[in-house]
């Protein structure tokens, strides 16, 4: 999972980037992820759903380091 972290792109991430990124079964596994708060920290433009590259690459270094733990 880190290696997918270091190659996102410079973009705001939509849920299904997400979904493309980590081989999700749905979007409506990130809609899940969000109502739990256990996903990366997402905004809202409008009414679409962004997530910032940065925050998704720390969220994924919170899970290796949880893992490693």
């Amino acid at each position: 999972m880190v290696t997918v972290a270091r190659t996102l792109p410079d973009r705001y991430l939509t849920p299904d980037d997400l979904v493309e990124l980590f081989e999700l079964p749905s979007v409506e596994t990130v809609y899940q992820w969000r109502r739990k708060r256990i996903g990366p920290r997402g905004f809202r433009v409008g009414r679409h759903l962004r997530y910032d590259p940065e925050d998704v690459r720390a969220w994924v270094s919170s899970l290796v380091d949880g893992a490693a733990a």
